[in-house]
Order: C-alpha cells, then structure tokens, then sequence
C-alpha cells in the first residue's frame, strides 16, 4: 500500500470515530431516559441532541485552528475530544454531566468534518481525490456498523449497559491518536501559511511519487495568496453549492433514522432484541453501499451518483411513509429503510464531504468547509430535538417520512439544475471553474 493511501485510511479515521459516536448514543437512548425519568422534550433537547449543538460549535469554529495550527494538529486535538467525551460520559451520575461530556464530543465529531475532508482533498491527486475523501464517509459508516454490534453486544452487560455502550469509545480514540500523530503536514496547508515550501515539495513526493513541477506549485501559490472574504459576491455560487448539499442531506432524515433507529423499529411493531438487530442490518448495508459508491464516485462522477440517491430517497422514503399510513407490519418497513440507507450511502454519503471540500479555493477552503458542516449541524441537531416528540406525540409516523420525500424531489432538481461535476480536476482549476460559472 502506498505512503498515500496509509496516510488517508490513518485522517480518515476521525470519520470513524465520528460514526461510532454519534449512533452509539443510540443504544443507550431508550435506558437513559427510564433511568433520569425524563419528558420527551427535554430528552431529545438535552440528553440525545447536545452533542448535535456541539457539533455545531465545532463545525463553526475548527476552520480558524484548521488554518492557524494546521490540518494535523486539529486532527491531534479532535482526538483528545473524543477521548475525554468517551470516558467522561460512561462516569456520569447526572443527565447534566452527560451531556456536558457528549457536547465536547460533538465539538470533536464537528471539528472533524472540517479537518479530516479538508487535509485529504489538499493531498490527493485529482484522479483519486473522490474515493480517498470517501474513505472518511466509509470510515463513518463502519464506525456506524460497530456501533450497532456493540450496543447490541452490550445491552445486557452489567448493571448498567449504557456506561459501556458510550465508554468504550475511548479504545478506537486512543488507536486514532497514535496514528494521528505520525502524519505529514498538508503541503498545501504548508504553502498557504507560508511555513516551508521545500517541506512541502518534499512531503508531495512522498505522497504523490513526484515533486510539483514549477506550473503546478506557482498555480498552488497564487491561489493561497489572495486576501478576501469568504462571505462575498465573488463567492456566492460554492456557498450556495455547500448550503444545499448540506440542506437536503439532513432534510432526507439520515440523522433522525441513525439517532432513533432501535425505537423506530419499536414503533413499527418489532421487539427490542429484534429493533437493536435490524440496527445492526443498517449498518451493514450502509457499509455495503458506501463501498460502491467510493468505487463508482471517481468513475461516473459525484452528480451520477447523488442523481441515483435521490431517486432511491423519494421511492423509500414514500414507501416508508405509505407502510406507516396503512400499517403495514412485518418486513416493510425494515426493508424499505435499508432501500432508504443503501440510497443515501450510495449518493449523499459519498457525495457531500468531497464536494464540499473540492469547491471552495485554497485559501478559504477551511472556512467554505465549516459553513457547509455548520448548515449540516444545525439541521441535524432541530431534527434530533425534536423527533422523540414527533414520534410519540404524531397520530402517525408515517406523515414525517413523506414530508422528507417531498424534499428530496427538489434535491434531485438541485443536481439536475444547478450542481456541477468536479471530478478528475485539480483544486485550483476546480475553484476557477466554479466561480466563472
């Protein structure tokens, strides 16, 4: 395996932590709210949604250490995060506490959203540069899948499950810091803050085989040497790109299906044991899918890809909705939600952190970075606040699910109409093509 690939898999690791933490809550959701006997309210708003809010923060703020520290040293301190988020919230005697604990392991979830995407874009080629970002996506999926077998793993062990379920996190998070500390500096990172161009050459032939020939690194330098604004006219077409990819990949429900699926299933009529066991079938064929995607993501380009998602988001997400009017039971709504995962792991989770990072320029990479995660935060943490009301206060579920049909039919005209390809295109070509568009 090449230098490359090792130290992509090594950063795209927060993704994996990034997964694990945010569906582990999962578990431990139903348990945690019988033990602090707690109003659906102030469950999803306190206990479930907070570390969404810290997300949040750190998706707002992680371009300024991104840019200031670089991309390694913010990866270093994401994995402090999760580590002391892990092992705090398995000793909390509070929900207080708790959710003190899960929101700095939001900020770390957020923070690496900017940091993991950004650093594999900056050292990719650009015929690579899709499926090497989607190994942060496959990371999150895994992540995602071993959550599930672990929650369901430990449901009965010891007095209380749930400290095991969220405290076991601390293992991967200290594997990742270990790795994390023997990456390269970015190059690009390096020629934006003018640290030490030659390192830079040096670390690009070690990661690319060859070193920058004088029209690539002039091209890279020009384009980091510019002073203006992210917030500006010039800018408006990537903001907007980065606001809507954002906006329809919360707005198909995918957090609301990772945060809540056990009592999802329960709703639809099945057992616990068989509510935790379907979990697990969703991380499975989410991984599954994500592999397809980062094989086809580079070949057919990301719009092929998001244009599949939408069509299999509006079929399963209506299907999902109609068994939930009629009250179909049995394998119906299990197996249109894994229609409804495999669609979304094929199309917006192979899609959104590549796009993102590839359409904004150099030198505001970071910052276009953080306000297409902060639009994903936001949205993410209303949606988790406020589904354990709707599931429990709606007549019926079903009415939630075709609303978030309905918003993927204008993701698909999205993609059709206003998303361009940027596949197979250096950066710097890439943020000149969008701008002129």
């Amino acid at each position: 395996m090449s230098k490359l690939y090792r130290v992509s898999i090594v950063a795209a690791l927060a993704g994996f932590l990034f997964g694990f933490d945010t569906v582990v809550i999962s578990g431990a959701d139903q348990e945690l709210q019988k033990l602090w006997n707690t109003s659906d309210l102030f469950h999803g708003s306190i206990v479930m949604s907070m570390a969404l809010w810290g997300t949040v923060i750190g998706a707002l703020f992680a371009s300024y250490p991104c840019d200031k520290w670089g991309r390694k040293k913010t990866l270093i301190l994401i994995g402090v995060l999760y580590l002391i988020s892990s092992i705090g919230s398995g000793i909390s005697t509070n929900p207080f506490m708790f959710s003190f604990f899960r929101f700095i392991g939001g900020i770390g979830v957020g923070a690496s959203t900017i940091a993991g995407p950004t650093y594999i874009s900056e050292i990719a080629p650009p015929s690579k540069r899709g499926r090497l970002v989607a190994l942060y996506q496959f990371n999150i999926v895994f992540g995602i899948l071993i959550a599930y077998v672990s929650n369901y793993s430990l449901q009965s062990f010891g007095n209380e499950p749930w400290r095991w379920m969220v405290g076991i996190e601390s293992i991967p998070a200290l594997i990742y810091l270990l790795g994390i500390m023997n990456i390269p500096y970015s190059p690009r990172w390096l020629l934006m803050s003018n640290k030490n161009p030659s390192l830079a050459n040096e670390i690009f032939k070690e990661l690319n085989g060859r070193k920058l020939n004088d029209s690539e690194l002039n091209n890279i330098i020009s384009s980091v040497n510019v002073n203006d604004r992210l917030f500006s006219l010039k800018y408006i077409k990537p903001l907007i790109l980065a606001f809507l990819i954002s906006f329809f990949n919360q707005l198909s429900g995918i957090n609301a299906f990772l945060y809540y699926a056990p009592r999802i299933f329960e709703v639809a009529g099945l057992k616990s044991d068989s509510a935790f066991l379907s979990s697990i079938g969703i991380g499975i064929i989410n991984l599954i899918f994500t592999l397809l995607g980062m094989y086809m993501i580079d070949r057919t380009g990301r719009r092929t890809l998001l244009k599949i998602g939408s069509i299999g988001y509006i079929f399963s997400l209506t299907m999902i909705g109609v068994s939930f009017l009629l009250s179909w039971k049995g394998i119906y709504i299990p197996l249109f939600l894994f229609i409804f995962i495999a669609s979304h792991a094929v199309g917006q989770g192979a899609v959104i952190w590549v796009f993102i990072s590839e359409i904004f320029p150099n030198h505001l990479r970071a910052k276009g970075q953080s306000f297409g995660c902060s639009v994903h935060w936001i949205l993410a943490s209303l949606i988790t606040l406020f589904m354990p009301s709707l599931l429990s206060e709606l007549s019926n579920p079903g009415y939630i699910f075709i609303c978030f049909a309905a918003f993927m039919i204008f993701q698909y005209l999205f993609v059709i109409f206003l998303m361009p390809e940027t596949n197979n295109i250096t950066l710097e070509k890439l943020s000149v093509k969008i701008l002129k568009t």
